[in-house]
């Protein structure tokens, strides 16, 4: 028999520009958790934009402080998790977070990521001549990771506020008790 999971959390996963910021704010509020952006905590730790560190130390050091930031959030209880689009690709990271998070992929087509971001300069790896093609081409690179969190959900013809409460009653359902 397995072992049920002690899910005190809750992690987004997927691509930049899904609504893992914006949805995880609201689920926070829906079920009185914390909010943590794992960008953000990078950020504080480091005094550097994420953009900074792309650009001086390379994606692989940027990695290696997910990693690190990561294995910090692990004690935390009660929050809501957004995570950086990459994340999810080191599976380490997505092993650590379902040991005491639900994790929930909130997924886009191409065409809607590339309409939600393309006015973001802080996005570094849209830095890109065909930002278009990257889109596609690290989606369909990132797909067999995100495809590995606990639930699924489209935010293309949803409102954030709608995906929220989607995630919020995906959360309640698998921490109920047993019956």
């Amino acid at each position: 028999m397995q072992s049920r999971r002690q899910l005190v959390n809750l992690a987004l996963v997927g691509f930049m520009g899904t609504g893992k910021t914006s949805v995880g704010r609201l689920v926070a509020e829906q079920l009185h958790f914390e909010f943590l952006d794992t960008d953000e905590l990078i950020q504080a730790h480091t005094g550097r934009t994420i953009a900074d560190i792309f650009a001086h130390d390379g994606e692989p050091a940027f990695r290696a402080l997910e990693r690190k930031v990561v294995e910090e959030i692990s004690a935390r209880k009660h929050t809501v998790i957004s995570t950086g689009g990459g994340l999810p690709t080191n599976a380490e990271n997505l092993a650590a977070l379902k040991t005491h998070a639900l994790v929930v992929c909130l997924w886009s087509s191409p065409g809607k990521i590339w309409e939600r971001v393309r006015n973001q300069s802080h996005r570094p790896l849209l830095h890109d001549p065909d930002p278009q093609k990257k889109i596609s081409e690290l989606l369909a690179e990132r797909a067999p990771f995100y495809r590995q969190a606990d639930v699924l959900i489209n935010t293309d013809l949803r409102s954030a506020r709608e995906v929220a409460t989607q995630v919020a009653l995906q959360f309640k359902l698998a921490t109920r008790p047993p019956r």
